[in-house]
């Protein structure tokens, strides 16, 4: 057997819908050919069917497993299983929720056996920068952790303290020191509104983490990037008003990149039903006005990405209330389709969405093998019928637990095949390999 062959009339290559015949040989992807090219005889040839595209599988690089520890919660079966109906091929898990965090080499073991030989796609583990872990973040660095993750609030788990300005400012210091990559969950404590119940109104819990919030914190990143050198990455970005600091940040060459994530792109506060507390996250979705300047930010490149900041829990922790209810949305395996469902609704292109999804979090995490069809890449592909409408229900969902704020929304689009290494996903498939930085 040659390999696999993928004849396609639509294949993303180099930022454009080209026909192309793929050639995969050893799990790469040996060459791209016009689409008439001959073939061996005993090539395994799969037609991608018309009106589909082949796409790169894309990645993700914002993931919660929170397996161990809170394994009820998510798992890397099901996640893994749930990125791989939705395209993604390569997931980073985040070193919260899961017991221990992954702020230890140790702890950072324990999370790799957990995921060994359990994995229907790539993985690869964040390191968690907590008040006790600074000083000792290059032992895991060493060990292939691809950043560290930091909270400037707290974060809603008590093995996970927050770091106060302070230590802030060390952190970025020492990824300074070490050329690693500081990740930070970006809401400036002494802003956000202390409370306890808040009853069912979305503006009630919105009021309490102002844009303000995330202003403050963004700035400190800024300060401590410029002041540095350190190659820092805003998370979720909800609040449109920091694009302006940080493109003059960027165009003064600070190294910060940005991510937001489908849900604030395919929702906004006003249409939130009371009570619906499967969209509550921190930060919070914001109004429309601000959900069109976050699309215009990315339009722009001053936002390089789009993850899902995939974040489950058990049914039981999303209350009615606002106050009380886990704040964390799953959508893993439907936040690619959601973003291409309001794409359309705005007139923009599927090549126009496509790096968001493939080369920019493959940037971040520095895969030069992924999210892009050329030769000597990985042949993780996804088929995509772009055209397909479906009302997604939970119940079609692979994550451990049956809620979504996606539940209800009509999509545009239907991954309808991934494919890893050339072989492809199957239901039962644990093919997926843990991967490190470099």
């Amino acid at each position: 057997m040659t390999g696999t062959v993928f004849r396609a009339q639509h294949a993303w290559i180099d930022g454009a819908f080209r026909t192309a015949t793929v050639v995969v040989e050893d799990g790469r992807i040996a060459d791209v050919l016009p689409g008439d090219a001959a073939t061996p005889a005993d090539a395994d040839v799969q037609v991608v069917p018309d009106g589909h595209v082949l796409l790169p599988g894309l990645v993700d690089t914002h993931v919660h497993v929170n397996e161990p520890g809170r394994t009820e919660w998510e798992g890397f079966a099901s996640a893994t299983r749930a990125a791989a109906l939705g395209g993604v091929t390569t997931i980073i898990d985040m070193p919260l929720n899961s017991i221990p965090a992954t702020t230890t080499v140790e702890a950072l073991a324990t999370k790799r056996a957990s995921a060994e030989g359990r994995v229907a796609v790539d993985v690869g583990f964040w390191g968690g920068a907590v008040p006790d872990s600074l000083g000792s973040l290059d032992a895991m660095h060493q060990q292939g952790v691809f950043g560290f993750k930091c909270f400037t609030a707290p974060s809603g788990v008590d093995e996970f303290p927050h770091l106060e300005p302070a230590l802030l400012r060390a952190a970025i210091e020492e990824v300074a020191g070490i050329d690693a990559l500081l990740i930070v969950h970006a809401e400036d404590p002494a802003h956000l509104v202390p409370h306890e119940a808040l009853g069912g109104h979305y503006e009630d819990f919105l009021a309490t983490r102002p844009a303000a919030a995330e202003e403050s914190a963004i700035a400190q990143v800024i300060d401590g990037a410029r002041a540095t050198g350190a190659r820092v990455h805003v998370l979720h970005l909800s609040d449109a008003g920091a694009l302006p600091m940080i493109r003059a940040a960027k165009d003064d060459g600070v190294r910060i990149t940005v991510e937001t994530c489908p849900h604030y792109l395919a929702f906004e506060a006003s249409t939130i039903p009371d009570g619906a507390t499967e969209f509550k996250c921190c930060p919070p979705i914001r109004d429309d006005a601000n959900r069109d300047a976050l699309w215009q930010g990315l339009v722009d490149g001053t936002i390089d990405m789009v993850v899902s900041d995939h974040s489950p829990s058990t049914a039981d922790l999303k209350t009615d209330d606002w106050g009380l209810a886990w704040g964390g949305i799953a959508g893993l395996q439907v936040g690619f389709r959601a973003v291409w469902t309001e794409a359309l609704r705005r007139g923009l292109s599927l090549e126009t969405i496509l790096p968001w999804f493939t080369t920019g979090p493959a940037a971040l995490a520095g895969f030069a093998d992924r999210g892009r069809i050329a030769p000597g890449a990985l042949a993780h592909l996804a088929v995509f019928d772009p055209s397909a409408t479906e009302v997604i229900e939970v119940a079609g969902l692979a994550h451990r637990n049956p809620v979504s704020a996606f539940a209800g929304l009509e999509a545009r689009g239907r991954v309808t095949e991934t494919w890893l290494r050339g072989q492809r996903v199957t239901a039962t498939s644990v093919a997926g390999q843990l991967v490190t930085r470099g």
